[in-house]
């Protein structure tokens, strides 16, 4: 009889981290897009050049996660090994 082999089920967290990055990607797109146009303006809205300063944060945090996720993976396979 044949042994069926199943893998275990993968987390959904590092998929909604890269869908997050995503959209957040697009905010920070337009916020870019926005402050230009702000910029741009007669009288320009200085405090605007701040706006696309938060979706950059969130987009560093989830694609630093994101490039570490695998070598977390290997790390972590590594020590079940040893165990």
């Amino acid at each position: 009889m044949s042994e069926i082999t199943t893998t275990p089920p993968r987390s959904a967290w590092p998929r909604r981290v890269r869908q997050s990055h995503r959209w957040i990607s697009v905010a920070f797109v337009l916020s870019v897009i926005a402050t230009s146009i702000a910029l741009a303006q007669a009288e320009p809205i200085m405090w605007m050049s701040y706006v696309p300063l938060f979706p950059l944060l969130l987009l560093f945090l989830t694609g630093t996660y994101l490039f570490a996720l695998p070598y977390f993976a290997k790390w972590h396979r590594r020590g079940k090994d040893a165990a």
